[in-house]
C-alpha cells in the first residue's frame, strides 16, 4: 500500500511516493565480478558474488556490537501487580507519557513485533546458508532484543494500557508484513535505509519520553540499528561495483516508494501525523537524515559507470528528490506556523512534545 500526500505534510514513516513512478522494466544482470570475471546473470549469482563482502562485513559487525541486555534497561521497582494477581489493572491516569510519546512507543514496538515476518522476508531472500545466513540468524537475534526491552518498559512502568497493546499485537502479527516481489537486490537496498530511518524514530522518541530511562533504552537500541545500517548499506555499495545497472536501478526503486513495514498496522496513519507534527520522524528528517546521507556514501550523482538503465534511474531518482525536499520544507513551514498559533493561544508552561 503506498500513502499519498497529505495536505499537513505529516507523512511521518509512510512517506508518500509522490514525485516520480516507475516506468522500467528489471533488466538482467549483466556486469562481471570485479578480479574475477564470473558474470553475474542471475539474482542468486549475485548474492553469491557478495557472499565475500557479507562474511567481511559480519566479522566487522560481530567485532563492533556490544552485548547488552534488556533486563538492565528496565526500572523493575517502578512496576507492581495487576488484579489478576490482587493489585490494580491499568488506569489512563498511571501513564506519565505524552499522547505524543505514546503514539511513538506503540508504532514503534508494534514495527519491532513483527520480526517472524521480517525474518521470513530476508531469510527467502538471502538464504540460511553461509555468511548470509549467519547474519539472517544474528540480525534477527539483535532486533528481538528491541520489542523485549521495549515492552518491558512499558508495561512496568504502566507507559500504555497493556491489554490494549497485546490486542493490537495480535491483531498486527496476525496480518504480518509481506514486501510484495523484491528481488535480494532490492530488499538489501531496502533495508539500509529502513535501518537508518528506524534508529532516527527511536533515537527521537526517546527524546518525546522526557524520561530518562525510556532515552537511554531507546538510545540503545539505536545502537544496534545504526550498526544494522552500516552492514546493509556496505552490500549495496559492494553490489554498485558488481551491477551498477540494476543496483541504481534498485537504490531509485527503494528511495521513491519507500515506506517503512508498521505502514499497514491499525492507526498507522493517525500515529504518523502526530509523530511528524512532534518532529520525531518526518519528511525533512527522511530527507536529510535517512536518504542523503546514504546516497552521498553510494556517491550515487557523482558516478561514471552507469548505462543506459542506471541513468535513467538516477534522474528519475534526482526529480524524486527535489520533490521530495520542496515538500518537507512545505512540511517544516506549515508545522512552524502551526506551533507559533499553539503557543500564541496557550498560557501553559508544560514542555511541548518536540523532538526537533
Amino acid at each position: 500500500m503506498r500513502t499519498s500526500p497529505t495536505s499537513n505534510g505529516a507523512a511521518l514513516i509512510a512517506i508518500p511516493k509522490a514525485v516520480a513512478t516507475r516506468t522500467h522494466a528489471k533488466s538482467a544482470y549483466s556486469h562481471l565480478q570485479p578480479n574475477e570475471g564470473v558474470p553475474v546473470s542471475t539474482a542468486n549469482h549475485l548474492l553469491e558474488a557478495l557472499e565475500p563482502v557479507v562474511a567481511e562485513n559480519l566479522d566487522r559487525h560481530l567485532g563492533l556490537a556490544q552485548e547488552w541486555h534488556p533486563h538492565d534497561y528496565i526500572p523493575w521497582s517502578a512496576g507492581r501487580d495487576f488484579a489478576s494477581l490482587g493489585g490494580e489493572d491499568w488506569s489512563p491516569e498511571q501513564s506519565r507519557l505524552s499522547e505524543t510519546a505514546k503514539a511513538a512507543m506503540i508504532t514503534n514496538l508494534l514495527t519491532e513485533d513483527n520480526l517472524p515476518s521480517y525474518h521470513r522476508e530476508i531469510a527467502t531472500r538471502f538464504g540460511r546458508d553461509g555468511a548470509w545466513g549467519t547474519w539472517v540468524g544474528r540480525w534477527t537475534a539483535e532486533e528481538n532484543r528491541h520489542g523485549i526491552a521495549m515492552r518491558d518498559y512499558l508495561v512496568v512502568t504502566r507507559g500504555v494500557d497493556p491489554v490494549e497493546l497485546e490486542r493490537a499485537r495480535m491483531d498486527y502479527m496476525t496480518s504480518g508484513y509481506d514486501s510484495g516481489d523484491k528481488t535480494p537486490l532490492e530488499a538489501v537496498t531496502y533495508v539500509s535505509f529502513q535501518e537508518l530511518a528506524t534508529r532516527v524514530s527511536h533515537r527521537n522518541t526517546g527524546k518525546v519520553t522526557h524520561d530518562p530511562v525510556a532515552d537511554r533504552m531507546l538510545a540503545r537500541i539505536s545502537k544496534d540499528e545504526n550498526l544494522h545500517m552500516v552492514f546493509y548499506r556496505n552490500i549495496v555499495a559492494a553490489a554498485l561495483e558488481i551491477a551498477p545497472d540494476e543496483t541504481m536501478r534498485a537504490v531509485a526503486d527503494e528511495v521513491i516508494g519507500f515506506e517503512m513495514p508498521g505502514a499497514t498496522m491499525a492507526g498507522f496513519r493517525r500515529n504518523s501525523m502526530i509523530i511528524a507534527k512532534a518532529g520525531i520522524y518526518d519528511l525533512r528528517l527522511h530527507h536529510d537524515d535517512v536518504i542523503m546521507p546514504i546516497l552521498r556514501h553510494y556517491d550515487v550523482f557523482g558516478r561514471t559507470d552507469l548505462g543506459e538503465v542506471g541513468e535513467r534511474a538516477r534522474d528519475e531518482l534526482a526529480t524524486f528528490l527535489e520533490g521530495l525536499d520542496a515538500q518537507a520544507s512545505r512540511f517544516v513551514e506549515r508545522r512552524a506556523e502551526q506551533r507559533a498559533r499553539t503557543a500564541a493561544r496557550s498560557d501553559s508552561d508544560e514542555t511541548p512534545d518536540i523532538a526537533s
